[in-house]
């Protein structure tokens, strides 16, 4: 199978040198049907499929270039060697670190070279019409009623000053490219370059020649998308100087005060709407407005692709003794019949889904970030629970409960336990776990046990916005006359009846 790389060379071949295939087929040595078959290509979605055995070294990369980048300006003697690294490693992952310190010392070595290589890439003083910059910038802000230390996904445009922004909680590479996918189609346009700096969700490796080996989900997003992309120097980040001012605008402009509402995904469509009203202003060098001058910039730019381009990460795990999985530092339930066994997680910036061998799906939950550390969807826990009432309370299970559920189902009979975690289950498949706790505590207060009224306590909590529609008359029922009662014949009888007629 071809790399990434030698695709690009071929597409490069047909869109910018302007070869035909068989010239193309005739110069890299490729199948015709090969050059053909990448030349057409339009979806460079990743497909899914199972992840490569990655070598030891890989877990640990992350931390080892993040302690090397931060020696970059410090002291000679303060810099971190390969005996310390390797000792902070050990001590960070206690039991599950397990290579040796040859292999820790042969990374370093090599990583302290590729970060000390002088960059010979020519940075341009001024960018033509169509190429943008982008960079994440930070932001508080409150959803649901939850206050995150978020981030934003800033893209700017040189040319004209225009720029976008899209917010998330997280600065993941699922986060970067799906701000970026947002910006892309809210335009119908993909800009010609796009300038990056050197983090580690783009950028795996720093090579010799100055050359970046990007991560394989960037190299996906930028064959579908057809732009180029253009890396600052190590501590450079001046050489993108105007999506760095671009991001303290952003949040000085549409981010104060800290901003709060109900969903993040309708929030971002409104930013998007936002920053095309903010290029109305002048442009503070050309003086004349960012809105003309940001079509220029995307005449310039190239037609967004028709496939659509879905973005996400693909990870194997191992369900623990519960049937929880871990991912990124977070639990995600999953039911007590997949404990121990092997699962796919498939993450995008927002959701986490849990597959099973077959990628079938298992459960899907909200992606965590911030203070959040576990999602727990008790359904299937309490399914099974209620097969077998009479051990619940030494399972494992049971003790993660509410205390208030777990008083109350201490107390309850063998059927009414059964009952309880049945109704229990139907209560979460329509909301959270506290409202259907809340329902049970309010009837448990006032001595009320009987599954039937706490049942019906939960319902007016759930079903309290039902809006009960006017039923409105068929047009073609008759008009009905008025009919007004007539007294006066009751009167004259009270007042002694009516006259006798003569004859």
């Amino acid at each position: 199978m071809l790399t990434m790389t030698n695709i690009k060379y071929i597409r490069d071949l047909f869109e910018e040198k302007g070869l035909s295939l068989r010239e193309i087929a005739r110069v890299t040595g490729y199948n015709f049907r090969t050059v053909r078959k990448y030349v057409d290509k339009e979806d460079w979605s990743q497909p899914v499929v199972k992840r490569v055995r990655q070598t030891l070294i890989d877990k640990y990369k992350d931390d080892i270039d993040e302690w090397l980048i931060s020696d970059i300006n410090a002291p000679r003697k303060q810099k971190h060697s390969s005996k310390r690294i390797f000792n902070k490693l050990k001590q960070k992952y206690n039991n599950e670190f397990n290579i040796s310190y040859r292999t820790v010392a042969r990374y370093v070595s090599l990583k302290k070279k590729a970060l000390h290589q002088e960059s010979h890439g020519y940075i341009p003083l001024e960018h033509p019409a169509g190429e943008a910059q982008v960079d994440f910038g930070r932001a508080v802000f409150v959803e649901n009623s939850i206050r995150y230390e978020g981030y934003y996904v800033t893209m700017s445009f040189p040319y004209s000053n225009g720029g976008y922004i899209q917010l998330f909680k997280g600065a993941n590479i699922e986060c970067l490219l799906q701000g970026m996918k947002n910006i892309f189609e809210h335009m119908e346009k993909v800009p010609t370059c796009i300038w990056f700096d050197n983090d580690k969700t783009i950028v795996k490796k720093i090579l010799s020649n100055g050359e970046r080996k990007v991560t394989d989900a960037f190299a996906r997003f930028r064959m579908h998308y057809r732009f180029e992309s253009n890396f600052c120097n190590p501590n450079s980040g001046h050489e993108k100087g105007h999506v760095e001012n671009k991001v303290g605008y952003t949040r000085r402009n549409m981010l104060v005060p800290i901003p709060e509402f109900e969903d993040i995904r309708e929030f971002n469509r409104q930013l998007l709407v936002q920053c095309d009203e903010d290029m109305q202003r002048k442009h503070y060098k050309k003086n004349v407005p960012i809105k003309t001058l940001f079509d220029e910039d995307k005449k310039a730019m190239r037609y967004i692709p028709k496939s659509e381009y879905e973005i996400y990460r693909l990870e194997k795990v191992k369900a623990d003794k519960y049937g929880k999985v871990n991912f990124d530092n977070r639990k995600y339930s999953t039911g007590p019949q997949y404990a121990q066994r092997e699962l796919m997680i498939k993450t995008d910036a927002f959701t986490v889904m849990i597959m099973d061998e077959e990628y079938n799906t298992v459960q899907v939950h909200k992606r965590l970030y911030g203070d959040q550390k576990e999602s727990m969807k008790w359904g299937p826990y309490l399914e099974l629970m209620s097969r077998r009432p009479t051990a619940l309370k030494y399972t494992g299970f049971f003790r993660e409960l509410p205390q208030t559920l777990q008083d109350y189902l201490t107390l309850c009979s063998y059927e009414q336990k059964k009952g309880s975690l049945r109704l229990l289950a139907k209560m979460l498949e329509q909301s959270k776990l506290d409202t259907a706790v809340e329902a049970f505590r309010f009837c448990i207060e006032r001595g009320i046990k009987d599954l039937d009224s706490i049942w019906a306590k939960y319902y007016t909590m759930v079903c309290t916005h039902i809006q009960v529609q006017d039923v409105l008359p068929n047009t073609k029922i008759p008009s009905v006359v008025p009919y007004t009662v007539d007294n006066t014949v009751y009167d004259n009888l009270l007042s002694g009846g009516y006259p006798i007629c003569e004859n």
